[in-house]
């Protein structure tokens, strides 16, 4: 049959091997240094695994290949545990591959005894809202990921769950008063809490308007003024485009930024190496698929810290 399926340009291919995290399916393997599509059967063509190549080696065309089989995928899957069913799932969903969703969740129930995870707990990670204190007064969901602005100096209790996830505002002009000059150290000017992606809630109120600096994680410690070059007046989102899992969500968590709480500008701040190339790929896919256009800058960062490149793209 004909129908939509990776191509893998191995001119530009370096076998970096970011892709193969984000292809749930098990599609994908690094042979002979090439990223190498290894079955059409698992290969579900929505292209998970396009926006983490920092070469830009893929692509999806359009050929004959063999039908894409979830059952097949999800049975290989289950060996592999809950969060990455989950995540397949939600990527399913995301994509409103909802054939594929039921055939994966038909499967799940008639094999639960010879699984390791409930099927309850899937079906609820994978229905669990994005929720905001705003609109959820209550605090459902993660309460030590909720939002709320602080005037410092008070001390506001948390609603519940872990204290240090709590997402805070922080007010820097009240912490250091105006004129005020440090003889040692450098001031922090971080002006919110969390900072990882997976944590942040992207319409948090410190996202409503603000300048916005996308990094990853290795940038601030490489960059010993990274905080007065890059992160002062900023709101900021920390991640790793090489490990973390679940990246589908920072493109539309980034999405939700740019449309609804109407960031300015993005800057993605990522380090020489090839494999940081995914953050902005991340960047660009949503930039191209918000409905808002916003200013998008590149910062590349050297092992030393230097800047070796700061452009708008």
């Amino acid at each position: 049959m004909e129908r939509e399926i990776i191509k893998i340009d191995e001119d530009l291919c370096n076998g970096c091997g970011v892709c193969i995290p984000s292809c749930h399916e098990g599609a994908l393997q690094i042979i002979d240094g090439k990223a190498r599509l290894i079955s059409d059967l698992m290969c579900d063509g929505l292209g998970a695994c396009l926006n983490h190549c920092p070469q830009d080696a893929m692509t999806i065309e359009k050929r004959e290949a063999e039908p894409y089989d979830e059952v097949k995928v999800i049975t290989l899957m289950v060996k592999k545990g809950k969060n990455t069913v989950v995540a397949h799932l939600k990527h399913l969903k995301d994509h409103n591959e909802t054939v594929f969703l039921k055939q994966a969740v038909q499967y799940l129930k008639e094999n639960e005894d010879n699984m390791e995870f409930s099927i309850d707990d899937v079906i609820r990670e994978l229905h669990k809202p994005i929720v905001s204190v705003m609109n959820n007064p209550q605090g459902v969901g993660c309460p030590g990921s909720q939002p709320k602005s602080i005037e410092r100096p008070t001390v506001m209790t948390p609603i519940g769950g872990c204290p240090g996830s709590q997402a805070r505002t922080i007010d820097r002009d009240t912490i250091k008063p105006e004129g005020a000059q440090y003889a040692g150290d450098a001031p922090s000017e971080l002006r919110q809490w969390p900072v990882q992606m997976h944590l942040v809630n992207p319409m948090a109120p410190y996202f409503r308007d603000a300048d916005m600096v996308l990094a990853a994680d290795c940038v601030a410690f490489a960059m010993g003024d990274f905080h007065s070059k890059f992160l002062k007046g900023r709101s900021v989102g920390i991640a790793c485009p090489k490990l973390d899992n679940g990246q589908e969500t920072y493109v539309q968590k980034l999405i939700q930024m740019i449309d609804m709480a109407k960031i300015n500008t993005l800057t993605v701040a990522i380090m020489q190496v090839p494999c940081c190339g995914g953050l902005l790929q991340m960047a660009k896919t949503a930039v191209a698929q918000a409905k808002r256009k916003i200013p998008l800058k590149l910062a590349v960062i050297s092992i030393e810290g230097e800047v070796l490149k700061e452009e708008w793209i």
